[in-house]
């Protein structure tokens, strides 16, 4: 039996469910893929997401990759993870049905006939009514309890506990915000406290490290004063004071000025890698940052999230327009100048036909059959196998079961990617629309990292630039990481070049420059830069 192609869609809701739910929904999914002749070729989770919203990241990329028709089924616990929103799942199964994927329940068995297509109409209105009751009453039980003059749940502000009912001061936490909101309103650097207050032990109400985004929001919060706000109300006695109105007036007037400076530098900026530029020591994010120097100078850079939030990193930060500019800039020279962009056409061509050739597909089929006779083999030999040996063998069996259902799902992958061909021609016609542009005018630097970049990874010496040609996910710093071990086990810096230049070609320049590697991670073509 020929096996479908699907994918599993798996979600929970930050009410009454957990991480556990996830575990639970895809055990499920796949034991019904196993029963039912699906191919499991992905996996796309979202984690304390309402169905009420479509604003859910995996959901929207696996809408996204519907239209690419790698898979024909989409396997859900129930129709209710796909959507609560009969208008959204309405919708969203329109649009895949263009692309021949249907959603398939795992736990509720709907025929494909009109009695079907009634009982999930009528499953579909259950969900959404469902939610929208759940609201009801969770919003009903909020202002009752309110009334009551009694916390009605939530995360606890930093300082206070919950005792009777009520906020009152956490002896230990309360003299920590005190001493951050004097510090703050006497002019020390929010940076400076934090980490003040990191090198004392003291951390966050869950036990993470304190961060800038703990005490961001806290230094706005009126709680402070003993307001405890519900609907825009006041509600009295709910809430022990624990900052005087002096200092909290003194805070709001820093961060109204620090507000107006960072809104002029951000009037002014653009962080155009944000999103798709990753630290090369951690694989952190490189998160956009501004500041302003002593002598009043605007600057902005990219540092790496984990240094600058968790301190586990030492990536130095990279300044904002030199790093826009090189990206772009070593892009221009070595991917789409006419000298070279044809042999970058040929080398994408090649690894495409080297990754999901026919060649492959027959190869995998090969060892699927070698497999299958094993098997067998093993099955005949259990007759006459003595009672001690029995045991061996059903272990080898179990063994190369496993292997067999993971080169059932390889070879289905590769017969999907067989039906979309990448040729050299089409390649070469992808970068050509890019070649046009000088990498200083801002109007290109944006297209081409908008459009063209897939990820860039930052190491102090060198980076790695990957770029969108047919398709493909970004690239994950964990497959970078494995693929740079595989194809330089010895080179701690890659650098040297792998991806010949013809010398007559060349600049004076280019030849006494490092020239780049070319890498292939996933399919999705990248190029090593030396800085």
């Amino acid at each position: 039996m020929e096996l479908i192609n699907a994918v599993i869609y798996a979600r929970y809701s930050s009410h009454t469910q957990s991480e556990q739910s996830i575990e639970g929904q895809l055990h499920d999914a796949h034991e019904y893929a196993k029963r039912e002749g699906y191919a499991v070729v992905g996996e796309y989770i979202d984690r304390a997401q309402s169905g009420t919203r479509d604003t859910r990241q995996a959901f929207q990329q696996m809408i996204e990759d519907a239209a690419k028709k790698q898979f024909a089924a989409i396997l859900v616990w129930k129709l209710d993870r796909f959507a609560r929103n009969r208008y959204d799942s309405a919708i969203y199964k329109a649009r895949l049905k263009k692309f021949g994927v249907r959603v398939v329940s795992v736990m509720e068995r709907i025929q494909d006939n009109p009695e079907g297509i009634i009982l999930e109409g009528m499953l579909e209105s259950m969900a959404e009514y469902y939610s929208a009751n759940l609201s009801v009453n969770i919003r009903r039980g909020q202002r009752e309890t309110i009334a009551k003059g009694r916390y009605c749940g939530g995360p606890v502000p930093f300082g206070y506990r919950v005792q009777d009912g009520r906020l009152t001061a956490d002896e230990k936490k309360a003299p920590v915000i005190q001493e951050v909101f004097r510090r703050y309103a006497a002019g020390d650097p929010m940076r400076a406290i934090i980490d003040d207050l990191h090198a004392r032990g003291i951390r966050a109400v869950s036990g993470s490290p304190l961060r800038y985004s703990t005490f961001s929001r806290a230094l706005t919060n009126r709680t402070y004063l003993g307001e405890y706000m519900y609907k825009e109300e006041v509600v009295p006695g709910l809430a022990d004071p624990l900052i005087d109105e002096k200092t909290f007036q003194a805070v709001q007037d820093r961060l109204r000025i620090r507000r107006h400076t960072q809104a002029a530098g951000r009037a002014k900026e653009k962080y155009l890698l944000q999103g798709k530029c990753f630290c090369g020591h951690c694989g952190g994010a490189m998160i956009g940052e501004s500041g302003t120097g002593r002598n009043g100078t605007f600057y902005s850079y990219y540092s790496c999230r984990n240094r600058k939030t968790l301190h586990v990193c030492k990536k130095k930060i990279e300044k904002k327009d030199f790093l826009e500019w090189y990206v772009v800039e070593q892009t221009v020279e070595y991917v789409l100048s006419p000298q070279r962009s044809g042999r970058i056409a040929a080398a994408v061509a090649a690894e495409y036909e080297k990754e999901f050739s026919s060649s492959a597909v027959e190869e995998k089929e090969q060892q699927l059959r070698r497999t299958e006779r094993d098997l067998n083999k093993l099955v005949d030999a259990l007759t006459a196998a003595p009672k001690a040996a029995q045991a061996r063998i059903f272990a080898r069996i179990e063994e190369l079961e496993a292997q067999k259902a993971d080169l059932q799902i390889d070879t289905a992958k590769l017969r999907v990617a067989l039906k979309i061909r990448v040729t050299e021609k089409e390649v070469l016609a992808w970068l050509k629309q890019f070649c046009d542009g000088d990498p200083l005018d801002p109007a290109f630097r944006r297209r081409i990292i908008d459009v063209f970049i897939n990820s860039v990874y930052v190491y102090d010496d060198r980076v790695a630039v990957f770029y969108n040609i047919q398709g493909g996910k970004q690239v994950s710093y964990i497959n970078l990481s494995d693929e740079l071990e595989r194809q330089f086990p010895d080179d701690d810096s890659p650098g040297s070049s792998s991806f010949e230049y013809d010398s007559k070609s060349s600049t004076t320049c280019d030849r006494i420059r490092k020239q780049p590697k070319i890498i292939f991670v996933n399919g999705i073509l990248g190029m090593i830069f030396e800085r």
